[in-house]
């Protein structure tokens, strides 16, 4: 998509954002405003309907969105003016005040920290308004000239979630109405199929039929429990990682799960990060935490001994849990846990290796990215914000900029594509995040790579350079495969769980026929066991195809039937995940030519 057709359609979806606030203020009067930007894919606005008798929320109903979708229709219908104007602090307080939530982004605005939509400013503040028909909204826009330009069949309302003021738990809990809009019925029409086959595909559901990770309120949000399907998953992804790691020089290292407070303090993780930690607990006077992150831990490590030049680069790598409080709000399946196992390493080199590391990183994305089938992605830049120096970023301006040339230098000539992205670095230096698309255009972002040039000084880490001289290192942050809980979301999501055959929990299921079966169906098993793959026979009085069904319902890849005949010649008929069939094929040549294509992680059957 184009810059010009995005830009299209951010301004189509701020567009029916307004209308949709329009339609849901002329249903429910007393409505309160927060927010309503366009989004990937969308838009949304948030709403307080006030409160149930009970005390809870209202809420939206199903006959609710209709009513409001088919009123938007009506609206742009009449072809409706977007004007913009300015407004003094007076008349902006005089036309919002019965309006809290605008009132608040006002005060926000007029302090010159926040804009309508709750992000940092450092702009002159400016009160402006969009007005359409009977509705104006406190608004920077753009927005398409008239409503004229939105068509009423390529717009749809899809849901209704609760979602918390400004992001945060102790404030109101208001009604989220999530929408979608495109320049035809058609590209419509194909954004929602899309969303149909995502339904399909959502790891929460998938995850639980194949049973590979469930959730369990006891145990807490956020903390997946493996079940085995999804421990031979995280083996084999680590298995892979490893050999990785083995062939590019990395050293494997394991470290604790918590560590004193001391150590976040140096670290700087307990001034940038305490909202996303775990609270501490006190034993025999000492404060401890949960450690979010490998990194202290690794620096450590390196600070164990004296270092020399000669010992550089060194790459230190580990499958370390790790541990956030994230918002219950933003928690999503596997996609956002508190508790995750990170395929973590941090490499210290000098500035003369930085950019070999670095782009040997990025290679190594790409070689991930062959295996798995993934061919869009983007490398993503993000820099930092003067505005947030002291605050968000550690506050050494001459290094934030020195830092990110050096990436921008290395990546041009590496020849990678990029985009820049600015005010979301680590607290310690800018960053490469990857986005990348799964099979059906869904987006994700996974692996980063991240350049430190703050917690090595603060934790006096040095070597001894070519001159005989102490000189700090360079630290890269890097997790190619994410996390694992992550990871094998989209994984699973790519795949629709019909995961490749060395990644899969079993790989083959021997089916007999009937009882008399079972025996030969056993010793089939353990020749695939011994040639090492994972292999299971259904001698259950189902049957024979209410066997395959339940195979086919599990995503098997190879469903091995035998019968009278197969005994006879010592063979199995093969009935592959994706339809395929093959009688009589020699148990010998079958392991041979699954091993093949095991060993080489091939992604066909």
């Amino acid at each position: 998509m184009s810059d010009s057709e995005k830009d299209r359609l951010y301004k189509i979806r701020h567009s029916v954002a307004h209308v949709m606030a329009q339609a849901v203020l002329e249903r429910y009067p007393d409505a309160k405003l927060a927010i309503g930007p366009p989004i990937d894919d969308g838009f949304y606005y948030d709403f307080d309907l006030g409160v149930e008798e009970d005390g809870k929320p209202r809420s939206f109903s199903p006959d609710d969105l209709q009513q409001i979708e088919k009123r938007m229709r009506q609206i742009v219908s009449g072809k409706h003016e977007f004007n913009y104007r300015e407004i003094g602090t007076d008349e902006a307080r005089e036309l919002f005040r019965n309006q809290p939530y605008k009132l608040e982004l006002i005060e926000g605005l007029l302090e010159g920290g926040t804009d309508e939509y709750g992000s940092e400013v450092d702009e002159t503040p400016l009160l402006s308004t969009y007005r359409h028909d009977t509705f104006e909204d406190l608004c920077r826009g753009p927005h398409v000239i008239d409503t004229g330009q939105i068509r009423p069949d390529a717009f749809k309302l899809l849901s209704v979630a609760g979602a918390y003021w400004r992001g945060d738990e102790n404030n109101a809990m208001l009604q989220r109405i999530y929408g979608t809009a495109w320049n035809t019925k058609a590209e419509l029409k194909q954004h929602l199929q899309m969303l149909e086959e995502a339904k399909k595909r959502d790891h929460r559901r998938l995850g639980r039929d194949l049973e590979i990770f469930i959730f369990d309120e006891d145990v807490g949000p956020g903390l997946p429990l493996w079940l085995p399907n999804g421990g031979i998953v995280i083996e084999e992804l680590e298995k892979l990682a490893k050999e990785m790691e083995d062939k590019r020089g990395y050293d494997r290292v394991r470290t604790p799960h918590l560590a004193k407070d001391a150590l976040f303090q140096r670290t700087g993780h307990l001034a940038h990060y305490t909202e996303s930690m775990y609270p501490p607990m006190e034993m025999e006077g000492v404060r401890y935490y949960m450690k979010p992150m490998n990194c202290p831990f690794h620096h450590k490590i390196f600070d164990s001994k004296i270092r020399s030049y000669r010992d550089l680069p060194l790459r230190l790598a580990e499958y370390g849990t790790c541990y956030r409080f994230e918002k219950s709000g933003e928690l999503f399946g596997l996609m956002r846990v508190r508790s995750m196992q990170m395929n973590d390493a941090h490499i210290y080199c000098s500035e003369e290796q930085f950019e070999q590391e670095f782009m040997g990183v990025v290679d190594l994305y790409q070689d991930y990215f062959r295996i798995f089938d993934i061919d869009k992605y983007v490398m993503r830049l993000s820099t930092h914000h003067r505005s947030g120096l002291g605050k968000k970023y550690v506050d050494d301006e001459p290094l934030w900029l020195k830092t990110e040339e050096m990436v921008r230098r290395a990546m041009k000539n590496g020849g990678i594509p990029y985009v820049e992205v600015n005010d979301e670095a680590a607290f310690y230096g800018p960053k490469i995040d990857v986005q990348i698309w799964s099979a059906i255009g869904r987006e994700f972002t996974l692996a980063t790579n991240q350049v430190d040039f703050a917690q090595p000084a603060r934790c006096n880490l040095s070597f001894v350079n070519s001159k005989g001289e102490p000189e700090t290192p360079i630290c890269l942050h890097r997790a190619p495969l994410s996390t694992h809980e992550r990871m094998i979301g989209f994984l699973i999501e790519h795949y629709a769980g019909k995961f490749p055959v060395w990644l899969a929990p079993e790989q083959a299921r021997v089916i007999s026929i009937n009882d008399s079966h079972n025996e030969y169906a056993q010793r089939i098993v353990q020749e695939l066991k011994s040639a090492n793959l994972r292999a299971s026979a259904d001698a259950s009085s189902e049957r024979m195809n209410a066997k395959i069904r339940q195979a086919q319902l599990m995503q098997v890849p190879y469903m091995l039937v035998v019968g009278d005949r197969e005994m006879e010649g010592d063979t199995v008929s093969i009935r592959k995940r994706d339809g395929a069939r093959q009688n009589d094929v020699p148990i010998k040549q079958f392991i041979t030519s699954v091993r093949d294509g095991i060993t080489s992680r091939s992604a066909q059957l």
